[in-house]
């Protein structure tokens, strides 16, 4: 399945890269969030899209404030996909 969008892309890749730099695994992960190894995995490639509460639980998983998991997020988007004041 392909990725729902460039958003959802951007933040399965922002999640990934935090989950990877904290060396966790992707099924420890979903442990650690509560979630189901299949679904962290389609939030990673875009598949899916993230309720608000399951993005909080991520982001405690993560350790990160959800502003910083955002902020990742943003940073992941591709260029032509930044809205007016939104940028690195």
């Amino acid at each position: 399945m392909a990725a729902r969008s460039p958003q959802h892309a951007a933040l399965g890749l922002a999640i990934r890269q935090l989950r990877r730099a904290s060396g966790i695994s992707q099924e420890a992960f979903a442990a650690s969030c509560g979630l189901h190894r299949t679904y962290i995995g389609g939030i990673e490639r875009g598949e899916r899209n993230v309720s608000f509460a399951n993005l909080l639980r991520i982001a405690d998983a993560l350790d990160v404030r959800p502003s910083a998991l955002l902020d990742r997020y943003e940073h992941c988007l591709p260029e032509e996909r930044l809205g007016p004041g939104i940028g690195p």
